[in-house]
């Protein structure tokens, strides 16, 4: 089967074929809630900003009131793991980034989702599980299948994706046009247009991240897949050092020599904001830009702006990653937060959140002709979803600690010139053997 059959086959198989899809009717299944506060903690984000505008109606329709916690994105998880802790925690549904979703399941954090929809008190027979992208299925929800994190035997659901995202390239068309350029193809042609745009415009080819930590390793990532390369070989060896994670790594050096100033020190915001104040000609990150860039009041590209696959390398790759939302195992109302997260994925609300300008995670969204005509980016966005890969990066338990303290310290000084790009992963190999080591894998 093909990897594209696999994840579909994965996504409809996820809690088995018996699943009992046949909730009570909805005004039974809201009214033992009545009266009920479900506290939510979500970031500061585009999709969640709104999000926001949805809840009204969700009180006004169920009876049941919502609260949020709402934090920086880059304080979500300490907050989540001293709340998750205690006996009773203050969240009923908490979102997360992709990459914390096996840790928080082997520490016995979060719940599994298949109880709540095999409730039939609570389920929804309408949800549609099939609908959702499996993609986004498998790389935010599902934990404990083949390398723990994918789709396949002995994967459960802990979440849903909710804001989830793929890389594609957005780029200046007014630029491109002046200059009779090309959006890139391939990785040759890319490397060729940086230096191009730089000595043409002046200002930076490609924003990025470039930041200490988990933002610099995600843009390394970005490069790192579509030229080949993994973080890990098949029996868990480090092999980000090889032929193809040096080219990587070259690669966004050379996205730093010519970017925009102050590029080793942007996070995912800067970046963004790098583009849309048009310090930047082209765009290669999260698909979750495409509504700010429509946005007068943030946006000077207005109205400028193409959008193109991932280019490819020595395959097509693009990024699987984003948020999604889980239930904690010490959740106070986890009944009234699983109706809360039901409600919000569902078909309408997805629609909704989407016309907003929030993420679509769900096929029939991503096809609606009204929200086509809306967002002409969504042709681009679903054929990019065919190269989105769940095992972009290792998602395993350990990963946050070697993405942030290993490689995200390595990789920084690689871009700030305190090493080559061959030193820096070479000199980081023993550090993260030590951690896998330690974590119980045979290295």
């Amino acid at each position: 089967m093909k990897r594209r059959n696999l994840v579909n086959a994965g996504a409809i198989t996820v809690f088995g074929a018996a699943l009992p899809f046949s909730g009570a009717r909805a005004q039974n299944r809201y009214a033992k809630y009545v009266g009920k506060t479900v506290v939510m903690n979500v970031p500061a984000h585009p999709h969640y900003d709104a999000m926001t505008k949805l809840l009204p109606e969700f009180t006004k329709e169920t009876g049941i009131k919502v609260e949020l916690d709402k934090l920086a994105i880059g304080r979500l998880k300490e907050k989540q793991l001293l709340e998750m802790a205690k006996p009773q925690g203050d969240y009923d549904l908490a979102c997360y980034i992709v990459m914390w979703k096996t840790e928080y399941v082997s520490k016995n954090l979060v719940q599994p989702l298949e109880p709540f929809f095999a409730n039939a008190a609570l389920a929804d027979p309408s949800y549609d599980m099939k609908d959702i992208i499996p993609i986004y299925l498998e790389n935010l929800g599902l934990v404990g299948g083949p390398k723990d994190y994918l789709a396949g035997p002995g994967a459960k659901l802990y979440g849903l994706p909710y804001g989830a995202e793929t890389s594609v390239l957005a780029y200046r068309r007014d630029i491109f046009a002046k200059h009779d350029l090309k959006p890139p193809e391939n990785y040759e042609q890319f490397a060729k247009l940086l230096r191009v745009l730089k000595d043409k415009e002046g200002i930076g080819a490609l924003t990025s991240r470039g930041q200490a930590g988990h933002q610099c390793v995600h843009a390394w990532l970005l490069h790192l897949n579509p030229l080949g390369g993994s973080v890990f070989d098949a029996k868990w060896k480090p092999r980000f050092n090889d032929a193809q994670g040096i080219a990587a790594l070259k690669f966004l050096q050379e996205v730093v020599a010519t970017g925009p100033a102050g590029i080793a020190g942007y996070g995912q915001g800067e970046a963004n904001t790098a583009f849309l104040q048009g310090q930047a000609a082209m765009y290669l990150d999260s698909t979750s830009l495409a509504s700010v860039i429509s946005d007068p009041a943030r946006s000077k590209v207005v109205d400028k702006v193409s959008w193109a696959l991932h280019p490819a390398g020595t395959r097509r790759a693009s990024q699987s990653g984003g948020l999604g939302l889980t239930i904690p195992k010490n959740a106070k109302n986890a009944d009234a937060g699983f109706l809360l997260l039901q409600w919000l994925t569902s078909k309408a609300q997805d629609k909704a959140v989407t016309k907003l300008g929030g993420a679509p995670m769900r096929n029939s969204t991503m096809g609606d002709a009204e929200l086509v005509r809306q967002y002409p980016e969504f042709i681009v966005f679903k054929e990019a979803l065919k190269y989105s890969n769940p095992d972009w990066r290792p998602i395993i338990s350990v990963w946050d600690k070697i993405n942030v303290q290993a490689l995200g310290v390595g990789i920084s000084e690689a871009l700030t010139g305190k090493k080559s790009a061959e030193d820096a992963l070479n000199g980081l190999v023993p550090q993260v053997t030590q951690i896998m080591r330690e974590a119980g894998y045979k290295v």
